[in-house]
């Protein structure tokens, strides 16, 4: 099987049709210029195979396939290929006689995606289905080599290439629906283990009750009938009574004689009314038996149909999960993949940053060596001269060193001598201050311990502020809220009003019929329950539905019962129980011969046409399932009266058209207008709802609030007012004279520790002079052999700065290419992009 056409429209660069024919069954190739289109032809070959990951196609989603994002007025992309299936041996499953395949993928922008094999509508399962069996699995691609993938081919691993065969071969896809198969069997054996502990934990201990109770049944029929007997000897007592009675008088006896004739007159008639009741019973329990027959019959099949669709159902679903179990296991894999692949680039980065640290801390030790060898040489140049470095580092005159020591130690001896002064001066000032203190101490402490105790209350009462968890202005806020709720709740429910007002047959209201009443049970009138794809056929399914559009949908004939029996209705409700309804659809091939007829886009099943929830789906096809739609009454007299689709159909205007040979005229415009406004007050409704829940959760919070509010307020005041008292307090604690005292008294003990420590200091400073000075008269007494010590020394500096320099040079060389490396990393990303731009 090989592509022998491809047909592209609205595909990426390809808005209009184009058909690319002349496939070679062997080799080919497309070549072009640069952004002629040469991928999107790949591309659409791999999206038509129903290529999951979008990203392989350059794409984020189905839209970016759509020529220009469906901007330049081209809504949808369809790729047809055309496949040469003349090899039956390679032939797909169930294609044996077809000599050419034609399978079409289709995506429309805010539509729903679908493929099409010879024409006919094909779900994305049976598509992959088709590929598979001929080894073409787009999600696993073999057959398709793309950009570094021969290099990843080489280096499979056993498993892999096992897996690449199997997918070649198509056996693949039987192996997964193998396993499917497996896992549904394990299911099933869970359920029965399941099922045969119910029968043992539940059901067993439940018959012998059952038992139990039979046997106290018995037990109390045998009572009754101890009773009976009894009861009979009671009335045997009490006839001994009456004959001794009857001897004592006559009277009484004749009238009980005839009393006792009627009563077997009586009894007779009695006997004669019970034979024929029982025959009757038994006429009606006949009757009763075949209907029940019947009904019974039409239950069984109806279960047994729907056991069909769920078992069916259930095997998509599980397909479904598997194949989404695969791809988030290949996710996984390319995750972690490329998370290797970051740990590896981090440690390189890390290593060169390790390498940058070296050659940092080389540079810097090579300036501190150019630094030490430019100081070498001028220290040698200044000892050539017959100077000498000071401590400093200057280069000085022996002379000229003695006269600044001499001037040092001169000025710490000032110095001395002022801090001296200075540190009598405070140590007689702090003593008479210190004793002034000591008389205002007791006024100033009350003061103090007075503001110590108005700042803990303070503190208290920020702590309980806290506690509350209340924001400043928040009643005040919820207030404000609640009245726009109240305005926009109102202009809301006016304007529901005044549409139902208009339309009352949408009203439904009831009563909960019990307590604890679940609404979820009561899903509402038939005609909130879906929404209208297409305004334009408001009209047609309005008149599809006919009176069925205000039945009220229920789950189950229960709920329904007690509706009606106890929920307060204002006016007469149909009731669909959705556990009770028969629903019917239109055959798939009548509708397809419906579309042949008079066209694919002049015809739609009612049911196509709207949209709903999964689980009202058998409430839908009950109200729609059985009726088409036409846009003109001639092709609505074609389908309905053609032998083949022989089905009722509606125009756009709501003509109706009957098989069985009637005709009816359009429908009336306020019914018209009922859909067609039906989502204007559904949004509405939701709106008001929404609105309402927010009006209530605010009352809610108010009432919360009520009380924690007030007593913020107090709270708050109460903190004011202690805030207030303590600034009062503080501000007469500042000037004070004993707190002016303190302040000064403090001033003092900072001054005689400044003082001491100059002394200290200038101690050190006079003692370093002296020292100085002393070994100073010493080189001068040696003047011209302390040169020479110095001249040396010097030299052998000089050198050893030389030697530095000359090592910091190699090693430089050497770490050169550590930062060529670095420069390498930072822009191999670019380099990486680049290289994907250009592939």
């Amino acid at each position: 099987m090989y592509i022998k056409s491809i047909v592209l429209e609205g595909f990426k660069s390809y808005a209009e049709r184009t058909e690319i024919s002349g496939f070679d069954p062997l080799f080919n190739a497309i070549t072009g210029l640069n952004g002629s289109g040469k991928s999107n032809i790949l591309d659409s070959i791999c999206f038509l195979l129903g290529i999951s990951n979008l990203s392989q196609v350059r794409a984020s989603n189905l839209q970016d396939l759509v020529y220009k994002n469906g901007l330049a007025g081209i809504t949808k992309a369809t790729v047809s290929i055309v496949f040469d299936n003349s090899n039956k041996k390679e032939s797909p499953l169930g294609f044996e006689t077809h000599d050419e395949i034609t399978i079409t993928r289709q995506v429309v922008i805010g539509g729903r995606n679908k493929y099409l094999i010879n024409g006919v509508n094909a779900n994305n399962m049976r598509v992959q289905d088709l590929f598979c069996s001929v080894g073409l699995n787009v999600n696993n691609p073999h057959f398709l080599i793309m950009q570094g993938r021969i290099t990843k081919v080489l280096n499979m691993k056993p498993p892999e290439i096992l897996a690449m065969i199997e997918e070649a071969a198509g056996t693949r896809m039987y192996e997964c629906k193998k396993l499917s198969a497996q896992k549904t069997i394990e299911k099933k054996d869970a359920k029965l283990k399941e099922i045969q502990t119910i029968l043992e934990e539940e059901i067993t201990p439940a018959m012998e009750k059952l038992k139990e109770e039979r046997s106290s049944y018995l037990e109390y029929q045998k009572l009754m009938r101890e009773i009976e007997h009894l009861s009979r000897l009671y009335i045997a007592w009490q006839f001994v009574c009456a004959e001794e009675t009857k001897l004592k008088s006559a009277e009484d006896l004749q009238q009980m004689q005839a009393s006792i004739t009627e009563l077997q007159q009586s009894m007779q008639k009695n006997t004669a009314r019970i034979q024929e009741l029982s025959e009757e019973i038994k006429a009606l329990e006949r009757s009763r038996d075949k209907e029940v027959a019947g009904v019974l019959k039409s239950l069984e099949e109806t279960l047994a149909e729907a056991q069909r669709v769920d078992t069916k159902a259930q095997s998509a679903l599980d397909l479904k999960k598997q194949n989404l179990k695969d791809e988030t296991k290949k996710r996984k894999e390319l995750v972690k993949n490329m998370e290797e692949d970051k740990k590896m680039m981090a440690a390189k980065e890390g290593e060169v940053g390790k390498a940058l640290d070296r050659l940092k801390a080389v540079q810097e030790e090579g300036q501190k060596d150019a630094e030490a060898l430019e100081a070498a040489q001028q220290h040698f140049k200044a000892v050539s001269a017959g100077l000498s470095a000071n401590e400093d580092g200057e280069e000085a005159t022996l002379a000229g060193q003695m006269m600044t020591c001499k001037n040092d130690m001169s000025k710490a001896e000032t110095e001395a001598k002022q801090a001296q002064m200075k540190l009598k001066h405070a140590q007689q000032e702090l003593k008479t201050k210190q004793a002034q203190v000591k008389k205002m101490d007791s006024g100033y402490k009350k003061d103090q311990d007075a503001f110590d105790a108005v700042q803990k209350c303070r503190e208290k009462l920020q702590s309980e502020l806290q506690k509350l968890n209340y924001e400043d202005g928040r009643e005040e806020h919820l207030i404000e809220q609640k009245r726009q709720l109240s305005c926009k709740v109102n202009q809301l429910r006016e304007t529901y009003d005044s549409f139902m007002s208009q339309f009352p047959n949408l009203r439904f209201e009831y009563r909960d019929p019990e307590k604890n009443w679940e609404r979820s049970k009561v899903k509402g009138l038939v005609a909130s329950l879906f929404t209208v794809t297409d305004v334009c056929y408001s009209t047609a399914l309005e008149v599809v539905a006919g009176g069925r559009l205000y039945n009220v949908v229920v789950d189950n004939e229960v709920t329904g019962k007690k509706i009606l029996e106890k929920g307060e209705l204002k006016r007469r409700y149909t009731i669909i129980p959705m556990n009770k309804i028969s629903s019917r659809t239109i055959n798939d091939n009548v509708v397809q011969t419906a579309k042949n007829l008079v066209g694919e886009e002049n015809v739609h099943t009612a049911l196509s046409l709207v949209g709903y929830e999964s689980e009202l789906r058998k409430v839908m096809e009950f109200v729609f399932g059985t009726t088409l739609v036409c846009d003109t009454l001639d092709n609505a007299k074609k389908a309905a009266f053609d032998k083949r689709v022989h089905t009722k159909t509606v125009t756009l205007g709501g003509d109706v058209f009957d098989p069985q040979g009637t005709v009816t005229g359009g429908a009336s415009a306020r019914s018209a207008s009922v859909l067609s406004k039906l989502a204007e007050v559904k949004d509405v409704q939701d709106n008001l709802r929404a609105r309402e829940a927010e009006l209530l959760a605010v009352e809610t919070e108010l009432g919360s609030l009520k009380g924690t509010a007030e007593k913020y307020r107090q709270l708050k005041q109460q903190l004011d007012l202690k805030t207030e008292e303590a600034q009062i307090l503080e501000t007469k604690l500042q000037q004070s004279s004993f707190h002016k005292q303190q302040e000064e008294l403090e001033n003092l003990r900072k001054t005689i520790e400044e003082s001491e420590e100059t002394l200290t200091k200038t101690k050190e400073v006079q003692k370093k002079a002296e020292e100085k000075f002393r070994v100073l008269e010493n080189k001068m007494k040696n003047a011209e052999a302390e040169r020479e010590k110095e001249l040396k020394a010097a030299q052998q500096k000089l050198n050893q700065a030389k030697s530095k320099a000359d090592a910091y040079n190699k090693k430089l060389k050497e770490r050169q290419q550590v930062n060529h490396t670095w420069l390498f990393l930072q822009n191999f990303p670019e380099l990486l992009l680049t290289f994907f731009f250009f592939f």
